[in-house]
């Protein structure tokens, strides 16, 4: 059995329960309508329990808001990631899925392809700041070629430069680098005023890193159809194009220069690594601060010699861009009451709730951001991160575990030595195979 069959065998039952006929494709998505007809009706909605514990104030305005313009009240049902799409999967199957949910922005594409969601490209335009979504999560929301959109932006999270401001000051380095060429100049005063300390890394960038190799890529490349894009019912691999490879390089030259990471490990274990002391940045989320100083796995004294910056882009002003984890918001295709959950998703997710939510995370589009980076000092880097281009994965249910291992290997041989141009034309054509099923 290839892929792609056993891929649809995966979700065959979802599919039945929740695309409107049975061939499965996005495209068989009905289209969403938005009512405010609710007198005297009740809506379910799921969402994730980091709303409760974080922003129970958005919820509670959104479900006010919403109760004043349809009538209807709304039951938010807590919940956790852990076997949460199995529990989606048996609730789209038995006809009880809820009226809007909550999806981790590298689940949706599943339940897209699928048919689960309805179609809000008619009514995409009405949610507002549509157009200034951050591409990551616009993204995810979207059939694979990007004409149609399933899921609206939630909220994200952001990769980051994180460094021993400390290390780089006493290396003569005052001011934090602007660009890729200024940051090039900062570790190689950082590595001259270290270079009596064993397996020290100016930059730790280990070789099977492939989001952040990946993410020097697209700056030169740009953001859309990173690893692959979709041309009609087809996918075709966009690795090999000169200028990727050219980002590549970049980061290959700076990997080489400035990081003892080697070329047979991730990025898994660089907080504790960089608790130890011998690691001066590293490319990571901007909750790794605290993993790098927890007092238990991490070294608290670091606490107050960290900082954190967008990763710089060549041109100032500029970012290399980010990979964004997040969530997003649908609407399943077989909701009792499709049209109220897409009007509640509206109303959560426009500029009033939304700005609200900036005190605690990283909003859905670029013009809110500010709002985020306003609520505390340490939220400036991976503010300044979303508001810059973001990237994302081919979104497809065919993209798995073993793309990313490929993807992986494919850096490491590159880190070692390897021809890039050539280990990314190996990787590119198992990655398209894979996707074509």
């Amino acid at each position: 059995m290839n892929r792609k069959i056993a891929a649809v065998a995966a979700i065959a039952t979802v599919l039945v329960a929740s695309a409107c006929s049975s061939s499965g494709t996005s495209g068989d998505s009905k289209a969403a309508t938005l009512s405010t007809d609710g007198k005297g009706k009740k809506i379910t909605v799921w969402l994730m329990d980091d709303a409760q514990k974080g922003w129970p104030g958005v919820v509670e305005a959104a479900k006010a808001e919403f109760k004043e313009k349809t009538g209807a009240d709304v039951d938010i049902q807590w919940q956790t990631w852990t076997n949460y799409t199995t529990k989606l999967d048996t609730a789209l199957l038995s006809g009880n899925a809820p009226d809007m949910l909550e999806v981790g922005n590298t689940q949706a594409a599943k339940y897209i392809e699928a048919g689960s969601f309805v179609d809000l490209t008619g009514v995409k335009g009405q949610f507002e700041n549509s157009d200034k979504w951050l591409d990551s999560l616009a993204a995810s929301g979207q059939s694979g070629d990007g004409t149609k959109t399933y899921a609206v932006p939630y909220y994200a999270g952001a990769r980051v430069l994180i460094y021993r401001k400390d290390l780089f000051e006493a290396a003569g380095v005052k001011e934090a680098p602007k660009t890729l060429g200024e940051l090039k100049d900062a570790l190689t005063k950082v590595k001259a005023a270290n270079a009596s300390t064993p397996n020290f890394s100016a930059l730790y960038l280990p070789g099977q890193n492939w989001y952040t190799a990946a993410s020097f890529g697209a700056g030169t490349f740009g953001v859309k159809g990173i690893v692959a894009k979709k041309d009609g019912d087809k996918w075709t691999g966009t690795l090999t194009d000169p200028k990727f490879i050219e980002g590549v390089k970049a980061w290959n030259d700076l990997q080489k220069e400035f990081s003892v990471g080697g070329t047979t490990t991730d990025e898994a274990t660089q907080d504790a690594l960089m608790a130890k002391g011998n690691i001066a940045a590293i490319v990571g989320a901007g909750w790794e601060v605290g993993s790098v100083t927890d007092p238990k796995a991490g070294d608290p004294s670091l606490k107050d010699k960290l900082a954190t910056i967008a990763l710089p882009g060549a041109a100032a002003g500029s970012t290399t861009p980010a990979f964004l984890g997040g969530s997003d918001l649908a609407v399943p295709a077989k909701a009792a009451n499709a049209g109220l959950g897409a009007t509640f998703m509206q109303i959560y997710t426009n500029t009033k709730q939304q700005t609200e939510l900036a005190k605690f995370a990283i909003p859905n589009a670029k013009n809110l951001v500010a709002a985020y980076k306003a609520a505390s000092p340490a939220n400036k880097a991976t503010g300044d991160a979303a508001e810059g281009a973001t990237w994302f994965i081919p979104n497809s249910p065919l993209w798995s575990g073993a793309d990313e291992t490929a993807l992986k290997n494919a850096f490491g041989a590159i880190a070692a030595g390897g021809d890039p141009a050539a280990e990314l034309k190996k990787v590119q054509d198992t990655v398209v195979k894979d996707l074509n099923g």
